[in-house]
């Protein structure tokens, strides 16, 4: 394991790194996740391997720290990320993105271009959520208050909704900071995701699981060059469920004839 402050109080985001030759690859996991549960399996394929590679924790998730302090905005876990990734010696590196953290992703490439060549993001939040009482994931949580989800059983509610793999994870993530990564998820960027995902200028790939149906605005999406890829049987979470498709359409996004 390896670790940068990444804050003025010297918060520390953790990792695991697997050795390999530059450019590096950045994997970011998805909200209450962690990058080694769902990722590691993936990343040590031959198919995969071979470069050096950090799965990484956000702040406030898994084995990284949970100040609460912290406003956990997209764009703060993107800076955050920023200076681990400048800590670590890592430039111009290629980014695989979960749900949330394809969100991180896309603000990371735009806010620091110089640290991402490419992007493969996996079933990402492109546009502002609408919050739900009692729905999973972050329109769920985010429609609690703050105090209520940290102290006012909001936290056990979700628990006991989310379903044990979920859960399995989520429980790491400290309260404060699931909370916040999830209202800023659902409240967005300005512009949105969508938006700077589209202005981008380096290679993107864009995986979704093929029951979902179309990819809403995935017409304006292909004719800024991104590759929208659907994968069949599985869900949201496509390493995990698919790994042979997701490992095979990662692997075609990241062959230096992806950027032609």
């Amino acid at each position: 394991m390896r670790s940068a402050a990444v804050t003025p109080e010297g918060d520390r985001i953790r990792w695991v790194e697997l050795p390999g030759q530059e450019p590096p690859r950045v994997y970011v996991h998805g909200l209450g996740a962690t990058s080694p549960a769902y990722f590691t399996s993936v990343a040590v394929d031959p198919r995969l391997s071979g470069r050096r590679s950090l799965l990484l924790d956000l702040l406030g998730h898994g084995i990284s720290d949970r100040p609460t302090h912290f406003d956990y905005t997209l764009e703060s876990h993107a800076d955050a990320l920023a200076n681990a990734l400048m800590s670590a010696g890592v430039p111009a590196a290629d980014v695989i993105a979960h749900s949330m953290g394809g969100s991180v992703a896309i603000v990371l490439a735009a806010r620091h271009p110089h640290l991402v060549s490419r992007l493969v993001l996996v079933d990402a939040n492109l546009d502002p959520i609408p919050r739900a009482p009692g729905s999973s994931g972050s329109s769920g949580i985010a429609a609690h208050s703050e105090e209520e989800f940290v102290t006012g059983g909001g936290w056990e509610e979700v628990r006991d909704r989310v379903g044990e793999h979920w859960w399995s994870t989520m429980r790491l993530a400290g309260r404060e900071a699931l909370h916040r990564s999830a209202f800023h998820l659902t409240r967005g960027t300005v512009p949105t995701m969508r938006e700077l995902l589209l202005d981008l200028k380096i290679p993107r790939t864009f995986l979704l699981p093929e029951a979902d149906g179309p990819l809403p605005g995935a017409d304006a999406l292909t004719e800024a060059g991104v590759s929208v890829v659907a994968i069949p049987d599985c869900g949201h979470n496509i390493m995990l469920d698919n790994p042979e498709a997701f490992i095979t359409a990662t692997a075609a996004a990241l062959t230096p004839q992806a950027e032609n």
